[in-house]
């Protein structure tokens, strides 16, 4: 492939400039779309992990018994 046919190439026939950001934004949403379930799962993940502490602190002040914080693993 020759330099000029390369540069036709990204010129779009003259398009370019609705065509590259259009997949550029298409692959900002395909990120995201990836990132946002892992992100979430982190964050209910520490939630439970933190309302699980307090539970477990409190049931040990109820019982007069300090009762060790459980140690959650992840999958």
């Amino acid at each position: 492939m020759s330099m000029h046919a390369l540069q036709v190439f990204l010129a779009m026939g003259g398009y370019a400039a609705y065509v590259w950001p259009a997949y550029a934004l298409f692959f900002i949403v395909l990120i995201a779309d990836t990132l946002a379930p892992v992100l979430r799962r982190r964050r209910v993940l520490r939630e439970l992990r933190a309302r699980l502490a307090r539970q477990s602190a409190r049931q040990g002040r109820s019982n007069g018994t300090p009762t060790p914080t459980p140690t959650p693993t992840s999958p």
